[in-house]
Protein backbone atom coordinates (compact mmCIF):
# COMPACT_ATOMS: atom_id res chain seq x y z
CA UNK A 1 0.00 0.00 0.00
CA UNK A 2 1.29 3.59 -1.15
CA UNK A 3 -0.34 7.15 0.69
CA UNK A 4 0.11 10.52 -0.24
CA UNK A 5 3.01 12.66 2.41
CA UNK A 6 1.80 15.38 3.99
CA UNK A 7 4.10 18.59 5.61
CA UNK A 8 3.02 19.63 8.81
CA UNK A 9 0.83 22.20 7.61
CA UNK A 10 -1.01 20.00 5.71
CA UNK A 11 0.37 20.75 2.18
CA UNK A 12 1.81 18.28 0.03
CA UNK A 13 5.11 17.19 0.27
CA UNK A 14 6.60 17.37 -3.41
CA UNK A 15 10.04 16.09 -4.77
CA UNK A 16 11.58 16.61 -7.90
CA UNK A 17 13.54 13.76 -9.41
CA UNK A 18 15.59 12.78 -11.89
CA UNK A 19 14.52 10.89 -14.81
CA UNK A 20 17.00 8.21 -14.63
CA UNK A 21 15.33 7.38 -11.79
CA UNK A 22 12.15 6.41 -12.97
CA UNK A 23 12.26 2.85 -13.56
CA UNK A 24 8.59 2.43 -14.97
CA UNK A 25 5.59 3.38 -14.25
CA UNK A 26 3.56 2.24 -11.47
CA UNK A 27 -0.77 1.23 -12.05
CA UNK A 28 -2.38 2.51 -8.82
CA UNK A 29 -6.00 0.82 -7.14
CA UNK A 30 -7.52 3.15 -4.64
CA UNK A 31 -8.68 1.64 -1.91
CA UNK A 32 -12.10 2.76 -1.64
CA UNK A 33 -13.87 2.23 1.73
CA UNK A 34 -17.36 2.17 2.77
CA UNK A 35 -18.43 5.23 0.64
CA UNK A 36 -20.19 5.93 -2.68
CA UNK A 37 -17.86 7.60 -5.42
CA UNK A 38 -18.68 10.90 -5.95
CA UNK A 39 -20.30 10.86 -9.34
CA UNK A 40 -18.39 13.44 -10.67
CA UNK A 41 -15.43 11.99 -10.00
CA UNK A 42 -12.46 12.03 -12.98
CA UNK A 43 -9.68 10.20 -13.31
CA UNK A 44 -7.18 13.07 -12.49
CA UNK A 45 -8.70 13.31 -9.40
CA UNK A 46 -8.06 10.46 -8.03
CA UNK A 47 -4.77 11.37 -6.31
CA UNK A 48 -6.55 13.73 -4.67
CA UNK A 49 -9.73 12.24 -3.91
CA UNK A 50 -8.53 8.92 -2.46
CA UNK A 51 -5.95 8.46 0.98
CA UNK A 52 -4.36 5.04 -0.19
CA UNK A 53 -3.54 2.97 -3.04
CA UNK A 54 -2.09 -0.27 -3.84
CA UNK A 55 0.31 -1.36 -6.69
CA UNK A 56 -1.00 -3.47 -8.78
CA UNK A 57 2.47 -6.00 -9.01
CA UNK A 58 0.50 -8.11 -11.20
CA UNK A 59 -0.14 -5.93 -14.39
CA UNK A 60 2.95 -7.37 -16.05
CA UNK A 61 6.14 -9.33 -15.22
CA UNK A 62 8.71 -6.52 -15.13
CA UNK A 63 6.34 -5.27 -12.55
CA UNK A 64 6.19 -8.37 -10.56
CA UNK A 65 9.80 -8.78 -10.41
CA UNK A 66 10.22 -5.01 -8.96
CA UNK A 67 7.36 -5.39 -6.55
CA UNK A 68 8.31 -9.14 -5.20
Amino acid sequence: MVAPSFNEDGSRDLSIIHIDSIICGAHLLPIFGTQLIPRGLRFYDSLDVYRGFHVNRFIDHHAFELAS
